[in-house]
């Protein structure tokens, strides 16, 4: 294996994998909810607080072009520039997004119910007889399991729809950079993330050139 084969591996295991999961955004399903078997609360727990996405990150304009050096033999590539620019990487994020806001609002209604439930319960003093209060106590027990099953299935799913998302745009991606590098006799293409480097060449950064082509190849 050669050198800049071995250098284009790396990028794609390690440099790859990290930012387009930082760029591609995290969710967070957990919400106030009561653990199953907890006392019943005396006061009717508060609403729980509504749950949004979090805000896309802003996407980061390739810097202007520069003349790649003609005699350089590595090159850089900041992903998450490629990630949050690239049709590709957006298009992923949007699955996401969408993705998490119909678990939420999913677990959000849910929380509504037990809430109303709950205040049925607490507030029926001297009108439920044993056996209703019995059944209220069953229903809500019911209901928070249910509640906390979601939030821990959504979080799988999730996690399981990141890594397809990530597998594709990996697949598309790795083929550019192949490409671009053969092309320019490269020994090595290095993250710039994860170089180390104090400062690098602009002409040596190679993303927007990697995002013009990745979105060509539909």
């Amino acid at each position: 294996m050669t050198k800049g084969h071995y250098s284009l591996r790396v990028l794609k295991t390690s440099a790859l994998a990290t930012a387009v999961t930082l760029t591609l955004c995290v969710s967070v399903f957990a919400q106030a909810v009561p653990p199953a078997g907890a006392p019943k609360p005396q006061t009717p727990p508060a609403t729980p607080p509504t749950a949004q996405a979090p805000a896309a990150p802003k996407a980061m304009p390739p810097a202007p072009p520069v003349p790649f050096p003609a005699d350089s033999k590595i090159a850089f590539v900041d992903m998450n520039v490629v990630a949050q620019n690239s049709t590709a990487g957006k298009d992923a994020s949007k699955k996401l997004n969408d993705f998490q806001s119909k678990k939420v609002g999913e677990l959000s209604e849910k929380n509504k119910q037990l809430t109303a439930m709950t205040t049925r319960r607490d507030s029926g003093t001297g009108v439920l007889n044993d056996a209703a209060r019995a059944q209220l106590d069953k229903d809500i027990d019911r209901l928070q399991r249910d509640i906390q099953f979601g939030q821990q299935n959504a979080q799988a799913e999730f996690q399981d729809l990141q890594n397809e998302l990530m597998g594709e745009f990996q697949k598309r991606l790795g083929p550019v950079i192949d490409e671009l590098a053969k092309e320019k006799g490269l020994f090595a293409v290095f993250s710039i993330a994860e170089s180390g480097a104090a400062y690098v060449h602009p002409g040596l950064d190679l993303s927007a050139e990697i995002v013009k082509r990745l979105d060509a190849k539909k």
